[in-house]
């Protein structure tokens, strides 16, 4: 069987290429893969190369692996010592064999991340600098980044105090890695491309070995990684580069989407081929993500299309609440699986990860088993069982498992030697460590009795405060939101110690604790006696339990839940997209800037494309935001695919006559539950329409409902306008939503935060 079988006509133009820079546009399910290694074993076959004159560069040992094992299937080569591999493992080699040439030592060893940061924090140490004021992880992005630019600390430019320590900084950590004979995951890049740019014999002997450079995920590569490519093709070696620039989703990480289009113009790369044919979804799917991706600007350009038909339209539900969007999640996936399909073939994708806690929830209670790929479920991650520390503390002080976990996080000068000696004092007692802090003398006891204060203070702060309340003041007064501001990607572990507040409140109002119940206190019946938990130990007991069960086990068949950033070069035949939002995805970290939203765009783009047969898309009203429930308008994104590709399982009115352009809500015979006496709305729908969804209440667009106002029980109401409550008080009206009896507003009240008022019911007077 020949290696150019069953080769469609682009793939085949991409494997039989002569010797030339190339770029190839490759389509998400285009067969990439295939095209790079029978490209690779062409041009071994037809016997251009060695197996050794060949570079190939990915990005994941898991690629590389594959690769090789193709190689292997197609040809009877040995590809041991071949140059398969990532930009890390390959620099590793080169340096290896050049090691003095580079200045290192033979045995030079390489720093994770862990260890590298773990050195930084030694350094500042040994220097006596402040680690608050010049946070580990801080100084650890700024020397990362400064070499991914390429840049040595003589090279960077230092514009105020802070950055000139920043770089001062970076050179006594160089000089440290030197003296320890140790290189970081950066240093094997920087490292190598000063070998070849300054040593020129060793340069050409590269360029001159490998006459054909081949680079996987080209759109990924970051600015020092396209410069060591040059350096290695600058004596005629050709550079085949497949990418596409529509799935470049990781600025985050310094990829450049941008080097695709400089790759044309600095290797005069006048061949690009597009691998358009998928061969992986139906027609619907790629109809959607084709027109999506048209919104972007500066793309190379490219359309997908299949030849396996339509296929079944997209499925989109519209939720009055995330925990109702998530309970049609779980109906729609029972349903799937008795149609026969495995849980291992469906994905639910979200955009942040804290999403995932009310997805889970909804898996848990229903005794679906599912898995977290490439991270770890909700109460498992470390920022969370850092706050469910601080908060069986609260709890119950003398739990020394808890205490151990955060006494020093974030640091609070508490040393292993303190922490010794406070257990060899609780061991000889007999008493908690809690018990044993006003025993340990010096400074450590000093830091350790700060600590116990704190741990102390927080119970009183909260001794009267609701569940979610307590959550939300302890995840601030512990310093874990501080600590987490500082590092460079924090605001994912911050979102994720909000949603715990989210989680408190949900729990509270599912177990039938009122809103304003103590957190901190236990209850007694009258009746029988019996002594219930505090919310708080209840809500513990809960995500302990929770954490434990239902964890499928290694080779079960189980749902598999990711963002979309780790959904990327995975594929299942059934895949929900959940929280399509504004301000969720897109991102509100996203949508102010443009480069920033057509990041977003193509991380939209690359989740429908995961999708083989059926695809859903799902968005809610409400959503639970730090303990309240906050209104939100569906995605822009969801505008932006065609529209016969759709299939609404909501109902969904048109724009009225008159209305401004933002996206309409349905109507259904969907309601919000309130509170009688102060109308707070709670966010529970009751009513199903005769499909047996609940449907989307109507609402308005706020530009709309602010020029207009709403009239009720014949006052107006409008955004801005200061209003009086008889429990709340006097606040300002931020947001309405809905029309006449159904109307909701949200309103800032000076005294008690925001509230979200149901006007039918809320006695509001304007002022």
């Amino acid at each position: 069987m020949s290696l150019l079988d069953n080769l469609n006509p682009p793939q085949l133009a991409a494997v039989t290429l002569e010797p030339r820079h190339a770029l190839v546009l490759a389509g998400a399910g285009s067969g990439k893969t295939r095209v790079l290694t029978t490209r690779m074993a062409w041009l071994i076959q037809t016997g251009q190369v060695s197996p050794h004159g060949l570079m190939a560069v990915t990005f994941t040992n898991k690629a590389a692996r594959e690769m090789l094992t193709r190689m292997t299937s197609m040809l009877p080569i040995n590809t041991r010592g071949m140059w398969i591999g990532t930009f890390h493992g390959l620099c590793n080699r080169m340096l290896r064999a050049h090691h003095r040439d580079a200045g290192l030592p033979q045995t030079f060893q390489i720093l994770d991340t862990a260890d590298q940061l773990s050195s930084i924090k030694r350094m500042l140490k040994g220097a006596g600098i402040d680690d608050e004021k010049f946070p580990p992880r801080q100084v650890q992005q700024f020397i990362n980044g400064s070499k991914e630019e390429g840049l040595r600390h003589t090279d960077v430019e230092a514009n105020d105090n802070f950055n000139r320590q920043l770089v001062e900084l970076y050179g006594m950590y160089d000089a440290q890695c030197q003296r320890e004979g140790v290189v970081d995951f950066s240093e094997l890049l920087l490292r190598s491309y000063e070998l070849l740019s300054r040593n020129a014999p060793i340069r050409e002997h590269y360029q001159h070995r490998f006459r054909h450079i081949l680079v996987d995920e080209f759109q990924d590569t970051n600015r020092l990684q396209y410069r060591w490519l040059k350096l290695l093709a600058g004596g005629g070696g050709a550079v085949f580069a497949v990418g596409d620039d529509d799935q470049s989703i990781y600025a985050f990480r310094g990829a450049n989407v941008g080097n695709m289009a400089e790759f044309e113009r600095d290797f005069a790369a006048d061949q690009v081929i597009r691998l358009e044919q998928n061969y992986r979804s139906y027609g619907h799917i790629l109809d959607a993500a084709n027109m999506l991706i048209r919104n972007n600007s500066g793309r190379l350009g490219k359309n997908l299309w299949t030849d396996r038909g339509h296929g079944e339209p997209i499925r989109v539900y519209e939720a009055m609440s995330d925990q109702q969007e998530a309970q049609w999640v779980v109906e729609e996936i029972r349903s799937l699986v008795n149609d026969g399909r495995l849980r291992s073939q469906i994905a639910i994708l979200y955009r942040s990860n804290a999403q995932s806690r009310v997805l889970e929830h909804a898996l848990f209670s229903a005794q679906v088993p599912y898995k977290v790929y490439g991270g770890l479920r909700f109460f498992e991650r470390q920022e969370i069982k850092h706050a469910l520390a601080y908060l069986r503390l609260m709890e119950n002080p003398h739990e020394d498992t808890a205490w151990m976990r955060v006494v020093n996080f974030p640091t609070r000068g508490i040393g292993a030697r303190t922490l010794e000696q406070q257990a060899d004092i609780a061991r000889t007692h007999a008493i908690s460590l809690y018990s044993a802090v006003g025993h340990v003398a010096g400074r450590g006891g000093n830091n350790l009795a700060q600590f116990a204060s704190l741990v102390d203070r927080m119970r009183f702060e909260t001794q009267n405060l609701p569940l979610h309340e307590i959550v939300e003041h302890v995840i601030e007064a512990s310093g874990l939101i501080a600590h987490y501001q500082t590092e460079k990607e924090g605001t994912e572990r911050i979102e994720n110690l909000r949603e715990l507040v989210n989680a408190a409140a949900a729990f509270a109002s599912e177990d039938g604790y009122a809103a304003d119940d103590a957190g901190a206190l236990a209850t007694t019946l009258p009746e029988t006696g019996q002594v219930l938990p505090s919310p708080l130990a209840a809500f513990l007991s809960h995500a302990a339990l929770e954490a434990g069960d239902n964890q499928a086990s290694l080779g079960q068949d189980a749902v598999q839940l990711m963002t979309v950033h780790a959904a990327k070069g995975l594929e299942f035949e059934a895949v929900f997209i959940s929280g399509m939002e504004e301000g969720l995805f897109p991102h509100e970290n996203s949508i102010l800037e443009p480069a920033g939203l057509e990041e977003e765009r193509r991380l939209m783009y690359v989740a429908i494309t995961r999708a083989r047969e059926r695809l859903y898309m799902s968005f809610s009203q409400t959503r639970m935001l730090h303990g309240q429930t906050r209104y939100h308008m569906r995605s822009r994104f969801l505008t932006e695919v065609p529209e016969e590709s759709l299939k609404w399982l909501t109902p969904k009115m048109g724009l009225a006559k008159g209305m401004d352009t933002a996206p309409a809500w349905g109507r259904s015979s969907a309601w919000i539950d309130s509170e009688s006496a102060d109308g707070v709305s709670m966010g529970r729908s009751r009513g199903k329409d005769v499909h047996g969804y609940v449907g989307a209440a109507e609402t308005y667009s706020s530009r709309r409902t602010a020029q207009a106002g709403v009239e009720v029980n014949g006052k107006t109401f409008m955004v801005g306008q200061s209003v009086a409550h008889p429990r709340f008080g006097e606040g300002v009206i931020v947001h309405l939503q809905g029309a006449g009896q159904d109307a909701q507003v949200q309103i800032n009240f000076s005294g008690s935060g925001t509230k979200t008022l149901a006007l039918g019911v809320a006695k509001l007077d304007p002022i």
